[in-house]
């Protein structure tokens, strides 16, 4: 067994932003060398193909995979860009009850043999797929917008992490780490969203990075780029850079991005809990 990490990327609700951070953490570990492999689990409506530029060379998934119908060799995708970046597709075609647990396992155990980082990108709510994404993680990233709803949605999720994985099933906690997405400082300021803070202190999880509002984002997904590769200077680009780089160990201050050009904001320190 090698010592591979499995990251499970997870949120309670849809549209928060989960895909496209499964993209942009895979690509800035797999730019510091690392051996990394994306898996979509969103069976029937997967799109980290899309955002990763490799929809057009998909020809096996993790569902075939799991049926035997194919090897983890024939189904994985490596990127365009990054020699050292694979993808493992999910199904378009069949449903969600296409996954067993016994196949999940044996696929990602497999993995661990050949990878450092299994980025794993969890479909939305509680169902199957999103525990059996959670499953074998060896950590969490767990992905919130500054709104109640989305905040509360994540309560839900770290209570599934910390009961239905088999880290928890062991008696361990799985280390959690917070990612913010799709801040806009101007309207935290008025009230309108909630402070990064806010987040913190009612999910009580370690701040892991805090990505602003960004068009670069969309840019970035609709020509098949993830953003830490699109447009490295970008805001965003710059915080899912920062955040993967604590995720690595690093123990830099979280930048909160302010309306000023730059980033400027308040230091969060503290490490998975």
């Amino acid at each position: 067994m090698s010592n591979a990490t499995v990251v499970v990327v997870t949120s309670g609700k849809g549209g928060v932003g989960k895909t496209t951070t499964s993209a942009a953490i895979a690509s800035a570990l797999a730019k510091e060398g690392y051996q990394v492999c994306a898996i979509d689990f969103d069976v029937g409506l997967r799109n980290l193909d899309l955002i990763m530029g490799a929809e057009r060379r998909v020809v096996f998934d993790l569902v075939n995979v799991v049926r035997g119908e194919a090897t983890i060799k024939q189904a994985l995708v490596r990127d365009k860009k990054l020699n050292n970046l694979f993808l493992l597709p999910a199904s378009q075609t069949r449903d969600k009850d296409a996954l067993t647990e016994e196949g999940v396992a044996s696929v990602i155990s497999e993995l661990r043999h050949y990878f450092d980082w299994i980025v794993c990108d969890s479909p939305a709510g509680i169902e199957r797929g999103a525990t059996l994404a959670m499953r074998h993680a060896d950590e969490a990233i767990i992905v919130s917008n500054p709104e109640v709803s989305s905040v509360r949605d994540c309560d839900r999720i770290i209570g599934l992490l910390d009961a239905k994985t088999e880290v928890a099933e062991k008696g361990g906690r799985m280390p959690k780490h917070l990612l913010i997405t799709r801040y806009d400082s101007a309207r935290a300021k008025t009230g309108e969203m909630l402070a990064t803070d806010d987040v913190v202190d009612i999910l009580s999880v370690p701040l892991i990075g805090v990505v602003p509002e960004s068009k670069d984002v969309l840019k970035a997904s609709n020509v098949g780029l993830p953003v830490t590769l699109a447009d490295e200077a970008s805001p965003a680009a710059r915080a899912y850079m920062e955040a993967t780089r604590r995720l690595l160990g690093e123990n830099i201050p979280v930048t909160i991005p302010e309306e000023k050009k730059g980033f400027l904001g308040k230091i969060f320190k503290g490490r998975a809990a």
